[in-house]
C-alpha cells in the first residue's frame, strides 16, 4: 500500500519535505481482536508537527531513531476491511471512527473507562498510523458511525474533536448561565470546543485568537465575544467579565505566552484547562493558594466521549471545518498547517 512516512526528525521544522510518499507492506491481522480499516480520511494535527520536530521522542522514542521510519496519523476514520476471529458486531464495509489509543482493556484504568491511561500504544506516535491506505488497530478502538456521517467528514474528531469534547465536557459541568468561558485558540480543536460548549452549557463564550481567519470561524461556530490576541487580550477579557476574569479558561494553544495570559484571565476559584503544549506553566504557589485557581490537564478523551461526540455530530450540533488534501499531498498539508493557512482541520484522503 501507499503511505506517507517520517524517516527523520526535523527539530527546527525548516526542511523542505518532512514525509515521504512510498510503498510499505500492508498491515496484517496478528491477534484475534485486531481490525484492519480502509482509511477514508486522516486528520493532520499540530501534534504531527511536534512528532516531526522530536517533541515526543522522550516519551515514544527515548533511544533516538529506533521508532523511525514511522507512518504518521492519529486521527483516523474509514471502513472495516478485515476483522480478527474474536471480533463481533463489525463487518467489511462498516463506517467507523477510531479512538486514537489502542488499549488492552484489562488495566484498571481501562476497566474504569479511562482509555487514554494505562498501557497501550498510539498509532501515528508510537506505531504506524493512518497517513496510509490501510491501518491495523484493535476492536476496542472502534466506534461505528451513524449512516449519515462520512468518514472523511469526521476523521479529525478522533483526536481534535475528542480532545475538545473531553475538556469542554469537563468545563460545562461547572458553568452556569451568567458566567464566562474563554477559549484561547479557535483552530482545529478550538472551533470544535466552541460548538460543544454551546451545546452543553449556557455560559457566554469568549474566543481569543491572533488570526482573523480563526476569529471568523469562531463567530460562525457560536462564539459570543471575539478578542484579537494583539497584546491587550487579557485586559479585553477582564473588560468583558467586569474585571473579574472568566470562571473557566480553556487554553488550546499552550505556548508562546498563552499559559500566563490564560491564568491571568481566570478569576479566583476558577478553572484553567490546559490542552495545547509547548511551554512551561510558571506561577508562584502563593498565587494559587491565595486565588484558589485550579490548573487542569487534558489528554484526548475516553471511548465513551468519542461515542457521545458522534451523537452530537449526527444531530448536527457539531460540524468540522475541513480542508481536503490527497494522501500524496500530505507534506503540503503539514506545511500549510505550520504556516497557519488551514481553516479548521486538514484531512488527507487516500
Amino acid at each position: 500500500m501507499k503511505a506517507q512516512v517520517l524517516n527523520k526528525y526535523d527539530e527546527s521544522l525548516t526542511a523542505a519535505s518532512w514525509v515521504d510518499y512510498q510503498d510499505v507492506p500492508d498491515p496484517k491481522i496478528t491477534k484475534p481482536t485486531d481490525v484492519i480499516v480502509k482509511i477514508g480520511g486522516a486528520g493532520v494535527c499540530r501534534t504531527d508537527l511536534h512528532v516531526i520536530e522530536g517533541v515526543w521522542k522522550p516519551f515514544m522514542d527515548p533511544s533516538g531513531n529506533n521508532l523511525l521510519p514511522l507512518i504518521l496519523g492519529h486521527e483516523n476514520a474509514g471502513w472495516i476491511e478485515e476483522v480478527g476471529s474474536e471480533v463481533e458486531g463489525l463487518k467489511k464495509g462498516d463506517p467507523v471512527i477510531l479512538h486514537p489509543r489502542i488499549s488492552s482493556g484489562v488495566d484498571i484504568e481501562h476497566r474504569r473507562g479511562e482509555d487514554m491511561h494505562g498501557s497501550g500504544s498510539f498509532p501515528g506516535l508510537s506505531e504506524n498510523g493512518g497517513y496510509a491506505e490501510y491501518l491495523a488497530t484493535g476492536v476496542r478502538n472502534v466506534v461505528k458511525l451513524p449512516p449519515d456521517l462520512a468518514p472523511k467528514s469526521v476523521a479529525a474528531h478522533a483526536d481534535a474533536g475528542l480532545t475538545a469534547y473531553h475538556v469542554a465536557k469537563k468545563a460545562s459541568r461547572t458553568l452556569l448561565p451568567g458566567q464566562y468561558v474563554v477559549c484561547i485558540g479557535a483552530g482545529g480543536l478550538g472551533h470544535i470546543g466552541i460548538q460543544v460548549l454551546k451545546a452543553m452549557c449556557a455560559a457566554e463564550i469568549i474566543v481569543v485568537d491572533k488570526s482573523d481567519l480563526a476569529l471568523t470561524l469562531a463567530k460562525e461556530t457560536g462564539a459570543d465575544h471575539l478578542v484579537k490576541a494583539d497584546g491587550t487580550e487579557v485586559q479585553q477579557v477582564l473588560d468583558i467579565t467586569k474585571g473579574k476574569g472568566a470562571e473557566a479558561v480553556i487554553d488550546f494553544v499552550g505556548e508562546k505566552g498563552s499559559t500566563k495570559k490564560g491564568l491571568d484571565m481566570t478569576r479566583p476559584a476558577g478553572n484553567y484547562y490546559i490542552v495545547g503544549y509547548g511551554e512551561n506553566i510558571v506561577i508562584p504557589t502563593v498565587d494559587l493558594i491565595f486565588t484558589e485557581r485550579n490548573i487542569i490537564g487534558n489528554l484526548v478523551g475516553t471511548w465513551a466521549d468519542l461515542n457521545e461526540l458522534m451523537s452530537l455530530a449526527d444531530r448536527g450540533l457539531v460540524h468540522l471545518a475541513t480542508a481536503e488534501y490527497s494522501l500524496k499531498d500530505a507534506d503540503k498539508a503539514l506545511h500549510d498547517l505550520n504556516a497557519g493557512k488551514v481553516k479548521g482541520r486538514a484531512i488527507l484522503i487516500p
